[in-house]
């Protein structure tokens, strides 16, 4: 999908000025190689930036990126930080005069502490690294999005992001206790604790957390390292005959009290496109499926079973781990199966848990109103949607973006939000005001100038100009 949304080039001096400054500075982290360029031009939202960005910078200490922002705020050049480029929000990408802070290059584990519960990172360390890096030490990070085997811990961090396992065990930032952040200047602040427990001043870390680069560059995070939980796992596959049975299931089983790990839902039109690309028989209906774990794992999954049944649910119960992980296996192949079917506007809403029915049946009634098949899937656990708009072109139709309208006004008269973990990046920004409102929508627009006052952190992002 292309977009209008274009940072200015650099006040004061020329392109061609920068990237010797930056060479002199930083050598051969710098690059205008053609391809790394254009991958810049776009991320997993289907977005695609009008022309491609100055330069591309893969620094390999937090020196290199405060000398990269030094170097940016003298010449008043924009800088797009970016990770893997896993984000659904068009928040990572960049264009003409912008350069491009690559921080794939810091991706190090740098400490472990088993009796603090805690990990000390860098930014372009990936989620299934960090963890493959953990287990040796009876430890694992959290926060599990989907893409967990691309996606980096700092691209975690900008958005916020949540996953199949944030309904028990949090989304980010829960899981972060301390950064060390350098701000457009170069300075370097020192934010949060190691900890457990830090009330000191404003929660600047809680700040940073979810701000999409607008506030500064993560350079390093002390995370939470959770101990791996003991005792079986024991995953329910549930089939229910149309999506909202299987919501109001979900929703029995939180109202009730359990705990489960994970809760996913995929809707029939989804469930559908997966089976297609697995090559698999799908029998029809929406398809649930829970997992539980710890020392309570089987009491509780017998529980959750129970009520299934009792809402007209066939399901299947095992504790088998490796026959857990298929059936996840399964839900994240969603997103490829979708992705084959043309360009996709991929969405995040998030409802109360037991508003998830009626943001299915909104959803059941935009997909008749504008004649169109929204696929759709859920992390249920916590009321998190994923539907997806598929059509041709690079450019969203004018009836997508009404549909779309449709569908972020009901989530938000249902109590939700525009946006539980991509972010809002250049997706949303329309949206903004109908959720925060003119004065917080101000207020945060004035935070952004303190961080940030020459506006050259992810010019255009969040934030219309």
């Amino acid at each position: 999908m292309s977009t209008a949304a274009t940072a200015p080039s650099a006040a004061g001096t020329d392109g061609t000025g920068v990237v010797a400054r930056l060479r002199s500075a930083l050598g051969d982290a710098v690059s205008v190689d053609a391809a790394a360029l254009e991958a810049a031009r776009e991320d997993k939202s289907g977005h695609v930036s009008p022309s491609a960005p100055l330069v591309v910078v893969t620094p390999r200490s937090t020196e290199d990126v405060q000398a990269v922002l030094r170097i940016a705020s003298e010449t008043r050049t924009p800088v797009v930080v970016r990770g893997a480029g896993t984000g659904l929000a068009g928040g990572a990408i960049a264009s003409e005069g912008e350069i491009v802070l690559s921080m794939l290059g810091m991706d190090r584990l740098l400490e472990v502490s088993r009796d603090d519960e805690l990990a000390v990172v860098q930014p372009g360390i990936i989620n299934a690294d960090l963890n493959a890096q953990l287990a040796p030490h009876g430890l694992w990070f959290a926060p599990d999005p989907a893409s967990r085997a691309i996606s980096t811990v700092g691209g975690n961090i900008a958005t916020n992001a949540g996953g199949l396992l944030c309904a028990k065990y949090g989304v980010t930032r829960e899981a972060v206790l301390g950064l060390k952040v350098v701000l457009a200047d170069g300075r370097l602040l020192e934010l949060g604790h190691r900890t457990v427990k830090g009330v000191t001043g404003l929660d600047f870390t809680a700040l940073m957390i979810g701000s999409e680069g607008t506030l500064g560059v993560v350079v390093e995070a002390t995370v939470r390292a959770k101990r791996i939980t003991p005792g079986p796992v024991a995953t329910i596959s549930a089939s229910f005959a149309t999506v909202e049975d299987a919501a109001r299931a979900s929703a029995v089983i939180t109202a009730s009290g359990l705990a489960p790990a994970i809760m996913e839902l995929i809707g029939e039109s989804a469930m559908r496109h997966i089976a297609d690309y697995l090559g698999v028989g799908h029998p029809g209906g929406s398809q649930l499926i829970v997992q539980f774990d710890g020392p309570g794992a089987l009491a509780e999954s017998q529980a959750a079973l129970a009520s299934i049944h009792s809402l007209g649910g066939a399901a299947t119960l095992s504790a088998d781990r490796e026959e857990g992980e298929r059936l996840f296996q399964v839900r994240r192949s969603f997103h490829p199966s979708i992705a084959r079917l043309g360009t996709v506007l991929i969405e995040d809403v998030c409802v109360p848990r037991s508003a998830l029915p009626a943001m299915f049946a909104a959803i059941g009634e935009i997909e008749r109103s504008y004649g169109i098949e929204i696929p759709t899937v859920a992390h249920a656990g916590d009321g998190n949607l994923h539907p997806n708009f598929v059509f041709e072109g690079d450019d969203v139709p004018e009836h997508i973006w009404a549909a779309a309208d449709e569908l972020f006004l009901a989530a938000l008269r249902l109590g939700g939000t525009l946006t539980g973990e991509h972010g809002i990046g250049l997706l949303k920004r329309r949206w903004l005001k109908d959720e925060l409102g003119d004065d917080q929508l101000e207020l945060q627009r004035q935070v952004k100038s303190v961080f940030d006052p020459l506006g050259i952190l992810n010019p255009g992002k969040v934030f219309e100009r």
